[in-house]
């Protein structure tokens, strides 16, 4: 057996090639991103369809499936550290599969809505799982590594799902986009089934108790470590949600820009995974916490540079400005998901399944209350926006900057 080098996956006839697994992996993710991204081009349409009156409603497509999100991925890790990883992450690919058609048979917005949920509860197994998943082969930076990665290729699917969803609408109506969804979860089943063998051995799992549970949710709520970080997680991915559940009406009121939409959200969705991919490298020379510390300031002053260039404006701007501060704003974005996730992970190696859970739930529940609050101030301008931006950013930095923890730079842990 040669050895391994720092970070990489051995390849056996029982391990996928490393490619392949960071690929695999990056679908199982990007569920969530599909199910969000490509119904966006939808939205003015499912409204017409369902005669949604005010345009603000339409936002809880994007909200309630934040909220399946945050409840699903609580039950997820408990169930994969008892049965396995893979068993887990079949469960929540067929409730996604179910919610897809939930959504694409609805007879009102309500039930569509419905749908949404489930879609939200399905996709958390395999997002949540994943993670638990990686943490079961790797710690430290190279944990780091091997998520960011994963988060550049899962990027490219919210670059490109726009594109697909208002392909579909060209082929058929917007109750395509969920029967594709209902494809391409069968797609990522049969492929995780043959290709990525269990990563938990069975003297590794704990009983499923209520105890035992309980018991790994407090510790994962009581490291001052890991509680810093979801909190921080949760005010940025909140300003991503602020962003998403407005886009498509802030593209279509202030720029007028419709048709071409998924073009400019593409190149902003891009500018994160760049970001990821670059992290990738960065993070194995300079460290998490410090990529992380930078990209929060870089993220703040951006912000606070743009809206005040908003005001001297006017509050016009054209697209290209409201871009270029959007790549920067985007990329500091890319660079947090990765390292902000791995750093809450990494202290809870031993009850990684749960802690991913309740991590990513509560991380969820912070981000979908503090979106929504702050999609719902939009008022046809950019200054929501980029005040979300820069009050998150932060918040986040203040509530991150003094947690002294950082794991050895270890590789590959089996």
């Amino acid at each position: 057996m040669t050895p391994r080098s720092q970070g990489e996956i051995e390849t056996t006839p029982s391990k996928p090639p490393f490619a392949e697994f960071i690929a695999l992996l990056a679908l199982l993710m990007s569920m969530v991103a599909l199910a969000i991204d490509a119904v966006l081009p939808a939205m003015s349409v499912i409204g017409q369809d369902f005669s949604v009156v005010h345009a603000e409603d339409l936002q809880w497509i994007v909200g309630i499936l934040f909220a399946g999100l945050a409840f699903g991925q609580i039950l997820y890790g408990p169930l994969s550290d008892s049965f396995g990883r893979k068993p887990a992450i079949y469960l929540g690919l067929v409730i996604f599969l179910a919610g897809s058609l939930v959504s694409a048979f609805a007879q009102s917005y309500e039930m569509m809505l419905v749908g949404r949920f489930i879609q939200g509860i399905g996709a958390s197994g395999p997002k949540v799982v994943a993670v638990a998943l990686v943490r079961d082969r790797y710690a430290g930076r190279a944990m780091a590594r091997v998520m960011s990665f994963v988060m550049a290729v899962f990027i490219i699917m919210p670059a490109v799902a726009p594109s697909i969803g208002a392909g579909v609408l060209i082929l058929a109506d917007w109750r395509g986009i969920y029967e594709f969804f209902v494809l391409l979860s069968l797609v990522a089943l049969v492929w995780f089934a043959i290709r990525q063998p269990e990563t938990l051995a069975k003297e590794h799992r704990v009983k499923l108790s209520f105890i035992n549970v309980w018991g790994n949710i407090k510790e994962t709520m009581t490291h001052r470590v890991t509680l810093g970080y979801i909190i921080g997680a949760g005010l940025i991915f909140g300003a991503f949600v602020a962003y998403l559940s407005t886009a498509q009406l802030l593209f279509k009121e202030v720029f007028q820009i419709e048709k071409t939409f998924p073009l400019y959200f593409a190149v902003l969705a891009l500018s994160v995974g760049v970001a990821s991919f670059l992290n990738g490298r960065l993070v194995m020379r300079f460290g998490m916490k410090l990529l992380a510390n930078r990209a929060l300031i870089v993220m703040f002053f951006s912000s606070v540079i743009f809206l005040i260039l908003l005001t001297l404006l006017a509050g016009s701007v054209s697209i290209w400005l409201f871009m270029l501060f959007g790549a920067v704003i985007f990329g500091c974005i890319g660079l947090l998901f990765g390292n902000m996730n791995a750093l809450a992970m990494e202290p809870l190696g031993h009850i990684a399944g749960v802690a991913s859970s309740v991590i990513g739930s509560v991380t969820t529940l912070i981000s979908m209350v503090v979106g929504m609050a702050f999609g719902q101030t939009y008022n046809g301008t950019l200054y929501p926006l980029f005040t979300a931006f820069a009050l998150l950013s932060l918040l986040c930095w203040l509530v991150t900057r003094n947690i002294q923890y950082e794991a050895p730079l270890t590789a590959d842990t089996q």
